[in-house]
């Protein structure tokens, strides 16, 4: 599937997922807008792009700064975009956190903090890319939920309220968007060796009392057919089929990657 420079804007892309879908998409023919809250490692990943490009007409990759959780950094970052490139055709709604806590110990401004950059960044880039979307009358969203979109587990009461949360978003978008040509999915990976995961074997570990390889094998990777990790370049395997599908066929909907921890 090839997306014929057509635009892409990925949020926390400047590690992780969001990276490999930003590479994977480059090497697909589409234009990526790596946006981070850290411009410096948002600028390096555009330009190592770039740099994997040399022969392209124009730059397939820039950066920009952008706070998802923030209404104005949003929109300046979503205007830098359009300005440079016209438009906005996919939107990867992607930034994230992980916290873990027992429900009864959990800050309630820890809550509101993951709540905010899942949830309300979900919601804030929707908002920002949809008019430009519906101009054209074509556009694709997709968000990065997780298994726990619709599995729980343990210490992640915030976390799974707002993977759940980001499959009604989608569906909403899918029933309003759908008459304008732009669709909206959800991609549920399973647990995905990132910096992310690295930080919450260690945490998981002193929460629950167990080892750190217990986690992994245990809590991780136990309810998997092969206790295999999903791996990033499988979830940006399956943002490319998403994005590059061509019709309102498959829209509202979620597609589990994860080595079979969820088959729902």
């Amino acid at each position: 599937m090839q997306l014929d420079s057509k635009v892409s804007l990925i949020t926390g892309a400047a590690s992780g997922i969001g990276l490999g879908i930003a590479r994977r998409f480059a090497a697909a023919g589409g234009r990526v807008a790596i946006a981070d809250l850290r411009l410096d490692a948002a600028q390096a990943a555009a330009d190592a792009i770039n740099a994997d490009h040399p022969g392209a007409a124009m730059p397939v990759a820039m950066a920009v700064a952008m706070d998802v959780s923030n209404e104005d950094a949003v929109n300046a970052g979503v205007a830098a975009v359009v300005a440079a490139w016209g438009t906005i055709d996919i939107l990867i709604s992607n930034a994230g956190i992980q916290i873990v806590n027992p429900v009864e110990s959990f800050a309630f401004a820890d809550w509101k903090k993951l709540l905010a950059i899942h949830l309300d960044g979900a919601f804030l880039t929707s908002k920002a890319v949809l008019p430009h979307m519906y101009a054209q009358k074509s556009g694709t969203i997709l968000f990065m939920g997780s298994v726990h979109s619709k599995e729980a587990s343990p210490l992640k009461s915030a976390y799974v309220t707002a993977k759940h949360g980001l499959l009604g978003l989608s569906r909403v978008i899918a029933k309003e968007g759908g008459s304008k040509g732009v669709r909206s999915n959800v991609i549920c990976p399973g647990f995905v060796r990132t910096p992310l995961v690295d930080k919450q074997i260690p945490e998981q570990a002193r929460e629950l009392g167990i080892s750190e390889d217990e986690v992994i094998k245990k809590v991780m990777l136990g309810q998997t057919v092969d206790g295999e990790f999903t791996t990033v370049e499988d979830i940006a395997e399956v943002a490319l089929f998403f994005a590059a599908f061509p019709t309102n066929a498959l829209t509202g909907q979620s597609l589990t990657a994860s080595h079979g921890w969820s088959m729902t």
